[in-house]
């Protein structure tokens, strides 16, 4: 049987979605953080329409943004021609 994937990062599919929300009678942002769902990679910038149209209807809850999406700030600070490769700060 084919598994519909709504997070590709993290591998949560329908089904799964589906069966926390019901095993655990759970809040959409329950379900998020017991499948992993945006979570990954990403930070939900791929799946959360598709996941925050799920939890909609699995949950009965509009979509809210409670865990927000990952912000990856860069390690340090590099001016643009750091960038281009014409400078190095170490």
């Amino acid at each position: 049987m084919e598994r519909t994937i709504i997070c590709r990062c993290e591998e949560v599919a329908l089904e799964d979605i589906e069966n926390t929300a019901q095993k655990y009678n759970c809040s959409a942002r329950e379900v998020k953080l017991r499948t992993r769902a945006g979570m990954g990679y990403c930070g939900g910038r791929t799946c959360r329409p598709a996941l925050d149209a799920v939890l909609e209807e699995v949950t009965g809850e509009k979509p809210g943004h409670d865990i927000p999406l990952k912000v990856s700030p860069p390690v340090r600070p590099l001016s643009l021609s750091g960038l281009r490769g014409n400078e190095i700060n170490e």
